[in-house]
């Protein structure tokens, strides 16, 4: 099936550099067609079957080229006019099973653990979310790089935060050195929540990567809330201990 979809495209300063935008995304496989302006600082594409984002960028240069696409298509068009709970059924699924585990698990004589309900908690959120990722490990790698603050700068990042987070639900779920898990989730989130903010707040259309590649889930006050919550949880329990 054919389709065309419009992507903004920043960089372009001349004729040039629209002919060479042109060039490298035409000899991507099912590029049908491509018409830029930089002017509007967009490029239509047209092809056989959707090509990823991060495919397009790949062609431009990589992530640190001076060529930036993103996504500015009807389809986001389409995802934007969902209801809420339409666009988030993936991460609101994800947190009512964590948390109904956590609650159960930490359901002891009546009386709820609060310190096992967050470990618990942390370690299911971990777990899965690096799940998601390690499905297509390059792909979250170069979507993380759009907007995460250390990944813009370090690509090797985006791999390194996977095994991060595989390593915290691990090391949540066996409940091995709670105090230097709880650093180690205060720091990294921190840090990974940065870049969400500057997102939002410069209302960039960018796909989040907190589910690796699977879901193209939007870039929201969503993405600030799942990262605060880490946050919160392990300054709790570090304040706690």
């Amino acid at each position: 099936m054919m389709m065309t979809h419009t992507y903004q495209l920043t960089g372009m300063t001349c004729s040039g550099c629209e002919n060479k935008v042109k060039n490298n995304l035409l000899v991507l496989p099912d590029v049908t067609s491509v018409e830029v302006s930089k002017e509007n600082n967009s490029a239509t594409i047209g092809m056989a079957k959707h090509i990823g984002l991060s495919d397009l960028q790949h062609a431009l240069g990589g992530i640190n080229s001076k060529y930036q696409i993103s996504a500015n298509t009807p389809h986001d068009v389409m995802q934007e006019s969902k209801s809420w709970i339409q666009t988030y059924k993936p991460i609101l699924l994800i947190f009512g099973y964590v948390t109904a585990i956590s609650f159960i698990v930490s359901w002891q004589n009546s009386t709820l653990n609060l310190m096992t309900f967050m470990r618990v908690f942390m370690a299911g959120f971990f777990l899965v979310f690096s799940f998601f990722k390690f499905l297509d490990l390059k792909a979250f790698a170069e979507s993380y790089a759009m907007y995460d603050i250390v990944a813009k700068k370090l690509s090797l990042w985006g791999y390194v935060y996977a095994f991060i987070e595989l390593g915290l639900g691990l090391g949540f779920a066996c409940n091995l050195s709670p105090v230097i898990l709880n650093w180690v989730t205060l720091v990294v989130m921190t840090v990974s929540i940065l870049g969400v903010l500057e997102s939002v707040i410069n209302k960039k259309k960018i796909r989040c990567a907190c589910l690796g590649a699977v879901f193209n889930l939007p870039m929201s006050t969503v993405t600030i809330v799942e990262d605060a919550i880490m946050i919160a949880m392990s300054a709790t329990m570090l304040v706690m201990m």
